[in-house]
């Protein structure tokens, strides 16, 4: 089993009426539920705060929140993914492999 960062990228800011907030975290709460065991960590929505660098940092980039998931293997964490909320709202979702 590999695990895999989920990084959330592009769809904008959250929406700022309550009700289409609770609608997006029904689904969100639906996709983990329907996902199972794949995630290892739900995550949470990010904001930037800084970077640490030794000279000058690379540009930073956008990073609206994260999720961890597990499985055998990337094409495995993609079929996990595609029926992902955050991707049926126009955002795109980063799968990076933690190697070890």
């Amino acid at each position: 089993m590999s695990k895999y960062l989920v990084t959330y990228h592009g769809s904008g800011p959250p929406p700022s009426d309550p009700v289409e907030m609770d609608r997006i975290r029904a689904a969100f709460g639906d996709w983990v539920a329907k996902a199972g065991k794949a995630v290892v960590d739900p995550g949470a929505p990010l904001r930037p705060a800084t970077q640490v660098a030794k000279g000058d940092p690379t540009p930073q980039v956008l990073i609206g929140g994260y999720t961890i998931i597990e499985a055998v293997s990337l094409d495995e964490a993609v079929t996990v993914l595609q029926s992902h909320p955050f991707v049926a709202r126009g955002g795109t979702l980063q799968v990076d492999e933690a190697v070890s």
